[in-house]
């Protein structure tokens, strides 16, 4: 005796199960949440744009050029801002220092050029931890200097690469109307970091 046959489920009108998955898949995804401020490693910053569809250049803030083309996802601040938003590397590449990169929906110069001066940033939380008391150099940036007799030098505005060591660019304060200093991040000069009090001590005399 044939099997009697089985109902045809309609395709307007699917039913239980298959119906929330159908409704689950049409459902856009919904945005990360922005991280606080402490939650984001700063990894560089955009220079400019580099050539005319949308590709930025950056400086890298890391003794590895390339630690930040390792990542899938970016955060985003824009100069000014204090938000963070998540971008897409779509490319990423260093060349002679710095990092190419391409983001998604910034495909023009124009939208390059309005992202000058923004930070780049990746989670702390997937980053490698760090052994022996070491530091990111992207914490340092912005940590006030001050010399043992206790007189302000200004604050670091960045740390770049020469070399045998790594140096700190340390801007001066408003009031101090002078330029800025180069001070070596090496024991010899830096006598103690101390990120919770955002200070860095240092052998270091105003008029070097």
């Amino acid at each position: 005796m044939p099997s009697k046959p089985k109902p045809k489920r309609s395709l307007l009108q699917p039913e239980g199960e298959l119906a929330a998955a159908r409704r689950q898949q049409l459902r856009p995804a919904e945005p990360a949440a922005a991280p606080s401020a402490g939650a984001i490693v700063v990894m560089a910053k955009v220079l400019a744009p580099y050539g005319v569809n949308g590709w930025i250049k950056a400086r890298p803030f890391s003794e590895a050029p390339d630690a930040l083309a390792g990542y899938a996802r970016w955060w985003l601040r824009e100069a000014g801002t204090a938000q963070w938003r998540e971008v897409a590397p779509l490319a990423a590449r260093v060349h002679s220092g710095l990092v190419l990169a391409q983001l998604g929906a910034i495909d023009t110069r124009e939208a390059a050029l309005a992202l000058r001066g923004a930070e780049i940033g990746v989670p702390r939380a997937a980053m490698p931890a760090l052994e022996g008391g070491a530091l990111y150099w992207s914490d340092l940036i912005g940590l006030a200097v001050v010399n043992r007799a206790g007189i302000a030098l200004g604050t670091v505005a960045e740390v770049q690469e020469y070399g045998a060591h790594p140096v700190l660019r340390v801007a001066p304060g408003p009031e101090e109307g002078r330029a800025e200093r180069l001070i070596p991040l090496v024991a010899a000069h830096v006598d103690r970091i101390d990120l919770a009090e955002r200070r860095i001590e240092v052998d270091w005399q105003p008029d070097y």
